[in-house]
C-alpha cells in the first residue's frame, strides 16, 4: 500500500517557498504521492476554509513536477464542472507528459454554491455535468492514443452513493474523503468497487480517541498506524493523509504537520 500527502496549496501561510519545502519533505520522507486541492473563484463560502492565496492546481503541480523526481502528483479533487472537459484533457495530458507519467487525476462534483454561481455553472446540475465531462475526458484520451495519456488514473472523489456509482462507472479508484473505517467497510461490503484510495484525516493526539465516530487517521500514533494497517487489509491501493483540518491559520504552522508526517512515515516504514 502506498501513502500520500494532501498538501495545502492555499492560506495565509502558503507561498512558493513553503510549497517547495512541502514537496522536499514529502518526497524526502519516502511518501509516494503529493496532492493539492482545487478552487477557481475564492468566493466567501470557499474562503472560510480555503482562503487566498490559492495556487491553481495544474500550475502548482507543473511547477512541483520540476522540483521533484519520484513523487506522483495529483488533485484531491479537481472540481470537474468548473472547466471545459477538453481543456482538462489537454492540461492533464501535458502535465502527465511533462512529469514523466506521474499524474493522478482526482475529480469531484464540488459543493461551493457561490463559486458555481461566480463561474456561471449551474450548481444543481453539477452531478450530471461531472458525468458528461468524464465521458468526454475518456473519449479525448482514447483519441490521443498515447501511452502516457492512457495511463492517467482517475480517482472519483466523494462519499455519497452517487459518488460510489460514479466511481464504479468511470473511475480507476474510489476516493472517499475523511471517513471512518466502519463507513468504508460498509461501502466495500455493498458495492463492487474499483481500487480503493481514501483520503483520511491526519491528527495526532497524546491520548487515545475512543469515540465510535472517530475518523480514520486521528488519535495516537498507535491508532493511526493501526488504521493504516486496517486499510491495507481492506485492500486500499493508496492512502492519502490530510493534515489540514479547516483552520486557515494552520497554514502558518506547517512544522506541526511535518512532525506528524515524520512520525507516521518512520513507524510505517520501519515498524518496531
Amino acid at each position: 500500500m502506498q501513502l500520500g500527502v494532501n498538501v495545502p496549496n492555499f492560506g495565509p501561510g502558503t507561498d512558493p517557498g513553503v510549497l517547495r519545502e512541502w514537496a522536499r519533505i514529502v518526497e524526502g520522507l519516502g511518501f509516494d504521492l503529493l496532492m493539492v486541492s482545487d478552487h477557481v473563484a475564492v468566493t466567501p463560502d470557499v474562503a472560510v476554509r480555503y482562503p487566498e492565496p490559492f495556487y491553481e492546481p495544474f500550475t502548482t503541480l507543473s511547477w512541483l513536477a520540476g522540483i521533484t523526481t519520484r513523487l506522483r502528483l495529483g488533485t484531491t479533487v479537481l472540481v470537474l464542472p468548473y472547466r471545459h472537459p477538453l481543456l482538462v484533457a489537454r492540461m492533464a495530458t501535458n502535465l502527465n507528459q511533462l512529469s514523466g507519467g506521474r499524474l493522478v487525476l482526482g475529480v469531484g462534483i464540488g459543493g461551493a454554491r457561490q463559486e458555481f454561481e461566480a463561474l456561471g455553472v449551474p450548481f444543481t446540475a453539477r452531478g450530471r455535468l461531472t458525468d458528461e465531462h468524464l465521458v468526454t475526458l475518456r473519449k479525448a484520451w482514447r483519441e490521443e492514443a498515447d501511452d502516457l495519456t492512457a495511463a492517467i488514473p482517475i480517482w472519483v472523489g466523494g462519499n455519497s452513493e452517487a459518488a460510489i456509482r460514479r466511481a464504479i462507472r468511470f473511475g480507476d479508484a474510489w476516493h472517499p474523503l475523511r471517513v471512518t473505517l466502519p463507513e468504508l467497510r460498509s461501502a466495500l461490503a455493498n458495492h463492487s468497487l474499483p481500487a480503493l484510495a481514501p483520503r483520511i484525516a491526519l491528527r495526532l493526539t497524546t491520548t487515545p480517541i475512543n469515540d465510535p465516530e472517530r475518523l480514520a487517521g486521528t488519535g495516537t500514533l498507535e491508532q493511526i498506524l493501526d488504521d493504516l494497517d486496517q486499510l491495507r487489509r481492506l485492500g486500499a491501493d493508496t492512502v492519502l493523509l490530510d493534515p489540514y483540518h479547516g483552520d486557515p491559520e494552520e497554514t502558518r504552522r506547517p512544522h506541526a504537520a511535518w512532525q506528524t508526517l515524520t512520525a507516521v512515515a518512520t513507524q510505517w516504514r520501519n515498524p518496531s
